[in-house]
């Protein structure tokens, strides 16, 4: 009986363990690779999926490579990152590209 109870406590505990959306989403380039976290702008930041799914990036065939000069007037990432929302694309490139 004490095992049964154990377990259902796992199996309960096992969606807040869970890794928020889609995960860690590796992006190469040739500035750095980028890890994108949905953790970070979920959990985080409170992001909602639906502010970027539904309206930037409804499914992997969608997500389109941009340069940042396209990012820096609001396509992809620099929807949000735009120096209002979150931090600008523009300057500190180590924030989010890694050699």
């Amino acid at each position: 009986m004490r095992h049964l109870i154990v377990i259902t406590m796992l199996l309960a505990a096992t969606p807040a363990l869970a890794v928020v959306g889609g995960g860690d989403i590796a992006l190469k380039n040739k500035g750095g690779g980028v890890q994108f976290s949905h953790d970070a702008h979920v959990s985080e930041m409170g992001v909602e999926c639906a502010q970027c799914h539904d309206k930037l990036y409804t499914n992997v065939k969608q997500h389109k490579k941009v340069t940042m000069k396209e990012m820096q007037k609001g396509k992809s990432c620099g929807s949000c990152h735009n120096g209002k929302t979150a931090f600008g694309v523009k300057g500190d490139c180590a924030k989010c590209h890694k050699k």
